[in-house]
């Protein structure tokens, strides 16, 4: 594959990839703001998806990479410590007031709770764009476009991890679509260089993927979880987190199915 050819692929599908993200804001458009019980069960549904997205991609994408590099799972745990240790630096060094991210007229635990869950998936960017490149970058062209369209599938359920407590809290669709795909900007921004430079990023990769999901499962313990039992009780919060798994991988292998 040439080099114009592989900036543009990457460019493209990285792009392609952002925007479906934007696409897991339409289920959640008709939520309005609600009572606490809504918005607690809706954010137990969004900490059970991160956890499944967590486990079930990230780490798991990043141990099957031991066929190429047998440390590859160790590198998987070390970048789970580093994703969660970046989370404690985050919350203790960063002040409630130091998080305007959202609506001003929200408090601030909503703010800093919905900049955290955006910060978490930004994060979680970076490695999947990396995976985009250096799939292109092997120049098998179509496993380079599958590896592109499976990252641009889980997308959209992320999508919907992102909007859904955003859009419990009263935010607009228009936000949530918003940040939703500028959580993913990362994608198309790291697959053009780890293409370029594949013999650089693919050795980081295992330990990128950990460290996003480091992140994202520290941000559900700390933040999602103990929100949602305080406003909705042990019971629903559980059966919240449940559905958020069980939905996260229902929907990701319903459109794994569709043949391309």
């Amino acid at each position: 594959m040439e080099k114009y050819q592989l900036i543009f692929w990457t460019t493209t599908t990285g792009v392609l990839s952002a925007v479906a993200t934007g696409l897991g804001a339409i289920p959640v458009a008709y939520i309005r703001q609600g009572p606490k019980i809504v918005r607690a069960f809706s954010g137990a549904v969004a900490a059970g998806m991160m956890i499944s997205a967590s486990v079930f991609s990230l780490a798991q994408e990043g141990i099957s990479l031991k066929v190429e590099r047998p440390t590859a799972p160790y590198e998987v745990i070390i970048g789970l410590m580093l994703g969660a240790a970046f989370f404690w630096y985050v919350d203790k060094y960063f002040s409630e007031s130091d998080f305007k991210f959202v609506n001003s007229a929200k408090n601030s635990t909503s703010q800093r709770r919905g900049f955290l869950i955006f910060l978490a998936m930004f994060i979680h960017s970076f490695p999947e764009g990396v995976a985009i490149g250096v799939g292109f970058g092997t120049g098998d062209f179509n496993f380079g476009l599958i590896m592109a369209l499976a990252i641009s599938v889980h997308n959209i359920p992320e999508g919907i991890a992102i909007s859904l407590p955003l859009r419990a809290e009263g935010e607009s669709f228009l936000k949530c679509f918003f940040l939703s795909i500028l959580s993913s900007v990362p994608q198309p921004l790291a697959a053009v260089p780890s293409g370029l430079a594949v013999w650089f990023f693919k050795p980081l990769l295992a330990m990128g993927l950990g460290f996003a999901g480091g992140a994202m499962i520290y941000l559900v313990v700390l933040e999602l979880i103990p929100e949602a039992l305080e406003e909705g009780g042990r019971s629903l919060t559980a059966w919240g987190v449940m559905v958020g798994l069980g939905g996260m991988l229902l929907i990701t292998s319903l459109l794994n199915l569709i043949k391309v």
